[in-house]
């Protein structure tokens, strides 16, 4: 429980399906070798990318077991998945995703206490939560589904305090407040990674330890680079002003458009999902994608030299 969690790169990672919509678990281990040979730090398995409010805890806890074993040691594997709204039944979730051998447990924030409900109703179902897994570390995920629950700099300093915790995937998307929990959380285990592009640099600027979103589906390779060398790199307004603009992409039919761009990379990955119609993804909508990648392609080539 005592191991620290990577700065870097932690991709939130989508689920592929077969044709009969089951897990292709042929697939995901082609995508865990995809992230790995980019430079990743390491892998969010289980999250709203993977459509975790869609997977049946067999499922959840199958992908979190196969993504820490194919990774093999290469990179670290975190995973969340307590979906439901009971803390009974969410300390089962939890203890089974725990089981898997992952490197952290997520903690799903809105799960912890309703929307109506105040930070105290979620410390005490926290409290609950780390007395039933003792030996466990644990993140913290500022899930936008079913409501989107930000930690306060105060509720995030007592998480830090606990020692328990080792991971925030923080989605406020707002300096002042990353700079806050940063503050709150300095000299602890405890590191913030942020899910917005757009921010990105300044957060690191003020301490952030990386960078785990959506995008790191379409080129995790360039937020690998960002992260690494953002201190030195004279490139790095440049590569952060195209990964802000590219972010945009995430509005138009995610996580079917980052399918059909891995498809386009050339791995077996349909881009059937779970939360959405893969019908809704129209003709402009590729074209998009299309697009975004020849412009990264370009910024791959000029700042990667491949």
């Amino acid at each position: 429980m005592n191991q620290s969690i990577a700065d870097g790169v932690w991709p939130t990672m989508i689920t592929p399906y077969t044709s009969g919509g089951d897990i292709d678990y042929a697939t995901l281990g082609l995508l865990v070798d995809w992230y790995i040979e980019r430079g990743v730090h390491g892998l969010f398995a289980v999250c709203q990318s993977s459509e975790m409010f869609k997977l049946s805890l067999e499922e959840r806890v199958g992908i979190a077991r196969f993504v820490k074993e194919k990774a093999a040691g290469r990179v670290q594997v975190i995973a969340s998945g307590h979906i439901s709204d009971s803390p009974e039944q969410q300390i089962e979730e939890l203890k089974a995703i725990a089981a898997t051998g992952v490197d952290a447990v997520v903690l799903v924030c809105n799960r912890l206490a309703r929307e109506d409900e105040g930070e105290d109703v979620w410390r005490s179902n926290a409290v609950r939560l780390l007395e039933a897994l003792p030996d466990t570390a644990f993140g913290i995920y500022e899930c936008p589904y079913p409501y989107k629950r930000l930690l306060s700099p105060e509720l995030l300093g007592w998480c830090a305090g606990t020692g328990r915790f080792r991971f925030l995937k923080d989605t406020c998307c707002d300096l002042r407040q990353i700079e806050a929990k940063l503050e709150a959380v300095a000299g602890t285990e405890l590191k913030l990674f942020n899910a917005n592009s757009t921010t990105l640099l300044d957060s690191l600027r003020m301490g952030a330890a990386g960078f785990s979103g959506v995008m790191a589906n379409f080129h995790p390779e360039l937020y690998v680079r960002l992260t690494e060398r953002w201190r030195k790199d004279p490139e790095a307004e440049r590569l952060q002003s195209f990964l802000t603009v590219a972010s945009l992409i995430e509005l138009q039919n995610y996580p079917v458009n980052a399918k059909y761009h891995l498809q386009r990379l050339g791995l077996p990955i349909s881009t059937r999902c779970r939360t959405k119609d893969d019908a809704g993804l129209k003709e402009n909508h590729r074209i998009e994608v299309e697009h975004l990648e020849r412009l990264a392609g370009t910024i791959r080539r000029d700042l990667l030299q491949v």
